[in-house]
């Protein structure tokens, strides 16, 4: 069965700006203003409430329009997220939910939050007629507002700039949580993976980040002070006198170089535990936060 994943496009002046940085002047001279999702609505033209038939492509509405994600594309922002039926999925500008149905078929309970009513109860008609309903939960809700921490995998199709001012929601989010995205990036925060669909004309790629564990600061060590300057999810520092190498996070994993080792390990908030190899002899350790004095 084929799915539509509808969204909204920003025609802000202002979102302008932010799509250039990720398309060529070509498309944009052919496709005009194209971008994100529900919540570009929300925060810019005040309240929006749609026919409850369901999105049309180019849906004029106040400041907006409609387009598809690529069925396919659906399937591989899943399938890239690993999600499984011990997850809990939330899709933020849900739109016509077919993401949050489409995990749903997999098992996975999932939520939408979409500012239009009658997308949500078109959504929740749809969820029905997929017999997923005891599954999904759609709301009505502005995104910058609605707690979505509980959630493990967190999906979007949002303009650049909405996913900027969600980044600190997310990097607050549960390390491991998952965030899974259509085309638009978090900034600077680099994924940690990307896929593209073939064929696709527009709108072919997933884009993941993993929210890493908190280890920026001082932690001690039977190495001496290990002191990390975080950044997303890479760091660097030094572990006694030695500096720090590929330091990178996965989640609460972590891996780096330091002297001759490198180590590999978990974060489990105020608890680092890590090993290597060295010389032939495996080491292991622990390392809390040094106490602020």
């Amino acid at each position: 069965m084929f799915v539509h994943h509808h969204r909204r496009i920003d025609q802000r002046r202002s979102s302008r700006s932010a799509i250039l940085q990720l398309v060529s002047a070509a498309a944009i001279a052919t496709s005009v203003m194209l971008a994100g999702g529900g919540a570009a609505a929300q925060q810019e033209a005040g309240p929006a409430d749609g026919p409850s038939d369901g999105p049309r492509l180019n849906q004029p509405g106040k400041d907006v329009q409609w387009v598809p994600t690529p069925p396919a594309l659906v399937e591989k922002m899943l399938d890239m997220a690993g999600v499984t039926p011990k997850d809990r999925l939330v899709d933020l500008g849900s739109g016509d939910g077919v993401l949050v149905i489409a995990a749903a078929r997999r098992g996975v309970r999932s939520r939408g939050i979409e500012y239009d009513r009658g997308l949500v109860d078109y959504s929740r008609r749809q969820a029905a007629e997929a017999g997923v309903d005891h599954l999904t939960r759609f709301v009505r809700g502005d995104i910058f507002k609605s707690d979505f921490s509980d959630a493990t995998v967190v999906t979007t199709f949002l303009l650049p700039s909405m996913n900027l001012r969600l980044r600190p929601t997310l990097l607050a989010m549960k390390p491991g949580t998952r965030i899974v995205a259509n085309t638009f990036a978090i900034g600077d925060w680099q994924p940690d993976e990307s896929a593209a669909i073939e064929p696709c004309e527009r709108w072919c790629t997933a884009l993941m980040w993993i929210v890493p564990a908190r280890v920026g600061g001082t932690w001690i060590t039977p190495k001496g002070d290990l002191i990390l300057t975080q950044r997303f999810q890479h760091f660097s520092g030094t572990l006694g006198r030695d500096p720090i190498e590929n330091g990178k996070l996965r989640g609460e994993t972590i891996s780096f170089t330091a002297g001759a080792a490198h180590y590999t390990g978990r974060v489990d908030g105020d608890r680092m535990r890590v090993s290597a190899v060295v010389d032939g002899e495996a080491i292991e350790w622990t390392a809390r936060p040094r106490p602020p004095r």
